[in-house]
């Protein structure tokens, strides 16, 4: 087997693309700053969707590109901008992207990053509409506090290398443990790239923070993540626990339609469609814990929601859940407890249900969604309490109950 690559490296090893992308404007990443947006502006660099390219698009400035492109430098130094990740956490890798930069990518590039305190941040102007401009000595003067050029270097400076020009990229692996907050691009000294992915997970303080009301224990910018699916044909199951409310379709999970599905479709005694397949998805918790409310959002999803789902936990060893990885998720599992029965779900509503977790110390790690047959939905919160703070409750009261209902029988 090769060795893996050195951190900061350039790589082949691609797993972690697989995580949160946690500098993109959907997660409320913002660049604070940038040298140089004369072409186009460094905004381009986060946003969600895939860059495109308009053969025949062009502005006041020049060439129409959906990336970010500083001016050909005609003076000392070179460009760079400050990102702000929407979610604070621990880079596990790097997509440089320079699709369709044909003769105008940056030849070369680094990455620095830094965790730096919000309420300690100096007053950063708002860059508003930047094409066709480069900073101010007011925007040098105030992203100065920052001392970038002192930030830890977790790319060396790399030479960029374009392939095909409609998917060029450049990935990137990174092992620090450490949780940032802000990321420093450098470009050498000039040029284009279509957009930075900062893969990664979320991380949260569950020491410092005050849980008298449930928190969502799945949530990705606290640290959850899905390590397993059947399907993710118009969306991946980590939409599902992003940040904020659902936005379109494009921002949730979506399964394709199963091709196992009767021709003519029938209801059973409860009323929920009689289907003999499903799809699911497996998330890790950010924080082993009790889940007491779910909430599972279908907005949008209005021709396409499913029929109904489950939700069941169980609790897996590190080794455990890199054995069931390792077999995709196909050997048995013994351990999952039922959370929520087979529930009939509305299209375009958000659903709130009580958890049917039967005492306190009944702690999961691993939590599974099921939707019959097939489809769409937008968001998955699991609410829940951190098991640090399940195993402090006192235990001189009656164990506290969930609503449990008729015809079902939780397991003990």
């Amino acid at each position: 087997m090769a060795d893996a690559p050195k951190e900061g490296k350039l790589t082949r090893f691609l797993d972690f693309t697989q995580l949160i992308d946690m500098a993109s404007e959907s997660v409320g990443g913002k660049i604070l700053f940038a040298t140089d947006d004369f072409f186009a502006p460094a905004e381009n660099l986060i946003k969600s969707d895939n860059p495109i390219f308009k053969e025949h698009e062009y502005t006041e400035f020049g060439k129409w590109m959906d990336g970010w492109e500083t001016r050909r430098k005609r003076i000392p130094g070179h460009d760079w901008c400050i990102i702000r990740l929407g979610i604070h956490g621990v880079i596990r890798g790097f997509d440089v992207d320079v699709s369709y930069f044909t003769g105008s990518h940056a030849p070369r590039m680094s990455i620095q990053a830094a965790n730096l305190e919000e309420d300690k941040l100096p007053e950063i102007p708002e860059r508003g509409i930047r094409t066709g401009a480069a900073a101010t000595s007011e925007e040098f003067e105030a992203i100065d506090e920052l001392k970038s050029n002192d930030w830890d270097c977790l790319v060396p400076m790399t030479e960029l290398k374009p392939q095909n020009p409609a998917s060029s990229h450049n990935y990137f692996l990174v092992n620090s443990q450490k949780i940032w907050t802000h990321i420093r691009l450098n470009i050498f000294p000039d040029g284009g790239i279509a957009r930075l992915r900062v893969y990664g997970a979320g991380q949260k303080d569950w020491t410092a923070t005050d849980l008298k009301e449930p928190v969502d224990l799945v949530a990705i910018a606290f640290g959850g993540v899905c390590v397993g699916f059947s399907n993710a044909h118009f969306g991946h199951p980590n939409n599902m626990i992003g940040v904020g409310r659902v936005k379109s379709m494009a921002d949730g999970w979506e399964t394709a339609r199963r091709l196992d599905r009767p021709p003519i479709l029938e209801n059973g005694e409860n009323g929920i469609l009689l289907f003999p397949g499903c799809e699911w998805a497996v998330f890790r918790l950010a924080h082993p814990g009790v889940i007491t409310q779910i909430e599972i959002d279908t907005k949008y999803f209005q021709g396409n929601s499913p029929d109904s789902c489950t939700v069941d936990g169980c609790i897996l060893t590190t080794q455990e859940e890199e054995d069931m990885i390792k077999q995709k998720w196909n050997l048995p599992i013994p351990k999952w407890k039922p959370l929520l029965p087979a529930t009939k779900l509305s299209p375009n509503q958000s659903h709130l249900f009580d958890s049917l977790t039967l005492e306190l110390q009944d702690v999961i790690t691993h939590a599974r969604l099921t939707i019959v047959p097939d489809g769409g939905v937008g968001r998955l919160r699991l609410k829940g309490y951190p098991s640090s703070i399940c195993l402090l409750r006192s235990r001189e009261k009656p164990m506290m109950r969930f609503a449990v209902k008729v015809g079902f029988k939780a397991n003990p």
